[in-house]
């Protein structure tokens, strides 16, 4: 997956490899250079006693010097231009592919795994194509190079290579061995802490309320705990490296000097060689060290690529028509007919057999207990999910014909749970109609009943919104998100539960303000009081995700039993208040 993810994302940026290459070739050359002419400054220069050539050699030496250097520097520069290049369009493309999914995708991922693999799984990555632009490049050409010139200086030394590569290899190859499991373990520990703090976070009232501080710091701690054990454990292989490293150097270092003293005391080898060649198998060492080096990153890049790769194969379960529909009527008319709906593996549908008509200018409740599939109703006409069976139909045609930005354009949809966005009060407003004026802002606050709040905050219009709307109240949350839904202006308004937070006086001040608002769209809503949907034209009863009974409230009091118990449980429950 690794190499299947550079070779797609890089392969925009062939030039600036190709010029990364070069670079690194020429200043690689250079460095390499640079011994034979330091040897040459010695035997020539210093042990003959000759000044100018000293002189001279050393000159062109510092040229030498200034070209690795420049070279170098173009080489890291483009490298960091390459590997920024490539952070930013795998992270875009593994967002477009998370907002492409439905609800379905990203549960079976969950958020916090998904915000790690977009963020920290790709820095992983990134990272290892910078040290690969930078050091990896130059580390097969200053091996194979320092192994040409050391030879140059000595045939009669090169056995010590022969002993010091290999030992380098299989020292640091037994270290990088036993790292692979730790860096899967890591990744999937930074999720679990990931997973905790965005629990904690968006759930410390209720934490709060059930004074469970301590139980909640435990759990973070076991979590942090996890994660720090498994980083402790690579960071202590990690530092085994250099030490093994240096060894490995510094011996090789004293067999050089140990074996050449003797070569240069017969005559078979010059003092500025054996300097030379002792550079040379340093440069070796290093480039063996860099290639190590890079080693040590593939293994958890490679580990952070196959979770990017999961999310980049995972097609989604709501996918657009080959040849979507991008035009139908002026009026929107919402139709079901004998839809089912069931998650994958579960033994038993959530919905089942649900057919209604909802005509534009009608409204269309439903009402029944917790978990009779009232939520995942509404969500099959915006296509947060795709039923398993029967069809959704706006204006006749399938949804799943209907070009999506098409769908979504003609649909207000006020989610149980509203959410704001961190902005102002205008940019939230605006998010369905960003050219929507000041004055139509106003009248959809006011039909949400949310005009004097909004008026009352110094800012107006400009107010600050917290992520997540935190800084204003629950109610206040869901008539924002029911005047972000009127700017739009769609022609299907979906209420998922949007009047629960309201106290009655503002429920029914709100309900009549609207009916003008929406005298032609098809408005559905999902309601838990018979008040909020009493007044409604049609109203469907759903128990255990079937449909028990379709009419108006008159009429269902005297044909539904279910709806007859769920207002009587509410009358009694009022009596009792």
């Amino acid at each position: 997956m690794l190499s299947r993810l550079l070779r797609t994302y890089l392969r925009p940026y062939s030039a600036a490899l190709a010029a990364v290459v070069l670079f690194q070739l020429v200043g690689t050359i250079a460095s390499l250079y640079l011994p034979s002419l330091n040897a040459d400054i010695i035997d020539k220069g210093v042990a003959a006693g000759d000044t100018d050539y000293i002189l001279s050699a050393g000159g062109w030496m510092l040229a030498v010097s200034l070209v690795q250097i420049a070279c170098s520097v173009a080489a890291v520069y483009y490298g960091a231009k390459v590997a920024a290049g490539f952070g930013r369009d795998v992270r875009s493309s593994v967002f477009h592919r998370v907002v492409g999914f439905s609800t379905r995708e990203v549960s079976h991922f969950g958020a916090p795994s998904l915000i790690t693999r977009t963020t920290n799984d790709v820095q992983q990555v990134q990272m290892l194509v910078v040290m690969t632009c930078t050091m990896l490049v130059a580390a097969p050409i200053m091996g194979l190079g320092g192994i040409i010139m050391a030879l140059k200086q000595d045939i009669g030394l090169s056995w010590l290579m022969l002993v010091c590569v290999p030992a380098l290899l299989i020292a640091i190859g037994l270290i990088v061995s036993r790292m692979v499991p730790l860096f899967r373990a890591m990744q999937t520990r930074i999720d679990a802490v990931n997973q905790v703090l965005r629990e904690q976070l968006t759930g410390i009232r209720v934490v709060r309320a059930f004074v469970r501080e301590r139980e909640e710091t435990r759990r973070f701690a076991q979590a942090n705990e996890d994660l720090t054990g498994t980083a402790l454990s690579v960071g202590r292989l990690t530092a085994l490296i250099f030490p093994t490293v240096m060894l490995i150097f510094n011996a090789s270092s004293i067999a050089v000097l140990w074996f050449g003293a003797a070569r240069v005391d017969n005559g078979e080898m010059q003092i500025g060689g054996l300097t030379a060649f002792l550079m040379y198998l340093m440069q070796i060492l290093m480039s063996m060290m860099m290639a190590t080096f890079i080693s040590i990153m593939i293994p958890r890049a490679a580990v952070c690529a196959e979770r990017i790769g999961e999310v980049l194969d995972t097609e989604s379960s709501v996918r657009p028509a080959e040849r979507p529909v991008r035009q139908v009527g002026l009026h929107a008319e919402l139709e079901m007919r004998d839809v089912e709906f069931r998650y994958p593996g579960a033994a038993a549908p959530v919905l089942s057999g649900i057919s209604f008509r909802a005509a534009a200018g009608q409204t269309t409740a439903i009402i029944g207990s917790t978990g009779s599939g009232k939520t995942t109703l509404v969500s099959l006409v915006p296509r947060l999910f795709d039923a398993t069976a029967g069809t959704v139909l706006v204006d006749g045609v399938d949804v799943r014909e209907l070009e999506p930005q098409m769908l979504w354009t003609r649909i207000g949809l006020v989610p149980q749970k509203p959410y704001l966005f961190t902005g102002t009060v205008a940019s939230n407003l605006r998010y369905g109609n960003p050219n929507a004026t000041d004055d139509e802002l106003w009248e959809a606050l006011e039909v949400a009943q949310a005009r004097d709040f909004v008026e009352a905050m110094p800012e107006g219009l400009e107010a600050p919104i917290a992520q997540g709307g935190t800084n204003v109240s629950g109610g206040q949350r869901q008539r924002l998100s029911i005047a972000r839904a009127l700017v739009s202006k769609p022609e299907i308004y979906l209420f998922d539960d949007s009047f629960s937070a309201l106290d009655l006086a503002t429920d029914a001040r709100l309900r009549a303000a609207l009916r003008p608002h929406t005298a032609e769209a098809a408005v559905v809503i999902v309601g838990q009081r018979v008040s909020t949907i009493a007044d409604a034209d049609q109203i469907i009863v759903l128990d255990d995700g079937v449909i028990v009974g379709i009419g108006t409230h008159e009429q269902l009091l005297e044909t539904c039993p279910t709806y007859v118990e769920i207002v009587e449980s509410q009358v009694t429950a009022g009596s009792a208040v």
